[in-house]
């Protein structure tokens, strides 16, 4: 009875901090309420000690930190809300599991489950926003192009990308000319800007224009030749990922088709399927089919993966 307690606390806690996250994190009109300005601050607080260890050991493993990949992914979030949301979705996963199965190996695979899920969406947005910034290049570079033709200075021209072009890009350049109005340097928020969007493409740019600012020469020209340059390696990708969408499609569903049947015979019918988790022989089958669906899953992928 007392485990039984512990866990319903553990997911009404969970519970408890994945609501005041989505509500306090997802609603922007919240920030002028100062009652739940005092609770999301009550909270960053609790959990902000624990945000900076998970920065400080990322930075040691030589990875961006925890506020840089949520700026990537486009997330408005503090480090402190995003490990918020991580605890509770370990918690509630955890605690579901065992009021299903009761005791058994599953909750900490549950929990282990709760503790990715956010890592992954993270890593999610993050792609689909890089994609997304790495389409608009081609476009702001024509405009920053045409705009230094017309006599404008490159300051300008930040400006200008930051009120027109359209998000996620603009957001990019709009934290540059904050930067710059607030006295960084031109070469300074430019590498900022490269930094934080964790583009290959855009680096190039910025490492263009910084070398093009100190050698001299028409900036102008170099841009629309960059410019040309992105737009065709765009379309190379796109051709290539096109043609190769089926064999991703498949590789896709031949791995995750066994992994759901097994989990909907786990959950409609645990006496089914408990052979596989209480003897010997299914701990082994198990584990071999589990290597073949990963062998089969990396194989599909290189054979499908074309580097540009």
């Amino acid at each position: 009875m007392v485990l039984i307690g512990i866990i319903v606390l553990a997911a009404m806690a969970g519970a408890g901090m994945l609501v005041t996250f989505l509500v306090l994190a997802l609603t922007p009109s919240l920030e002028s309420d100062p009652d739940r300005a005092g609770l999301r601050n009550q909270l960053d607080g609790a959990f902000q000690a624990l945000a900076e260890r998970v920065s400080a050991r990322e930075q040691r493993r030589g990875r961006p930190p925890l506020p840089e990949r949520l700026a990537r992914a486009g997330l408005r979030f503090k480090p402190s809300e995003y490990i918020m949301a991580q605890v509770g979705c370990t918690a509630v996963l955890a605690a579901l599991c065992f009021l299903r199965f009761g005791v058994s190996i599953f909750v900490p695979i549950a929990a282990l489950l709760g503790y990715v899920i956010p890592s992954l969406y993270v890593k999610f947005r993050t792609g689909r926003r890089l994609k997304q910034l790495n389409g608009q290049l081609g476009d702001v570079l024509s405009l920053m192009a045409n705009s230094m033709k017309a006599g404008h200075s490159l300051p300008q021209t930040l400006d200008l990308i930051s009120r027109d072009a359209r998000p996620p890009i603009q957001e990019e350049f709009a934290r540059c000319v904050r930067e710059l109005q607030i006295g960084s340097s031109v070469d300074n928020a430019l590498a900022n800007l490269a930094r934080r969007s964790g583009s290959d493409d855009l680096e190039l740019v910025v490492t263009a224009i910084l070398v093009q600012m100190t050698v001299g020469g028409n900036l102008a020209a170099m841009l629309e030749t960059i410019a040309f340059t992105i737009r065709e390696r765009v379309r190379i990708k796109g051709e290539i990922s096109a043609a190769t969408a089926q064999g991703r499609m498949s590789g896709w569903i031949i791995t995750g088709m066994p992994i759901v049947v097994a989990g909907i015979f786990l959950l409609i019918s645990p006496t089914y399927f408990r052979p596989m988790t209480q003897q010997l022989l299914g701990w082994i089958m198990l584990g071999v089919a589990g290597g073949l669906i990963l062998m089969g899953n990396f194989v599909i992928r290189k054979m499908v993966k074309i580097d540009v």
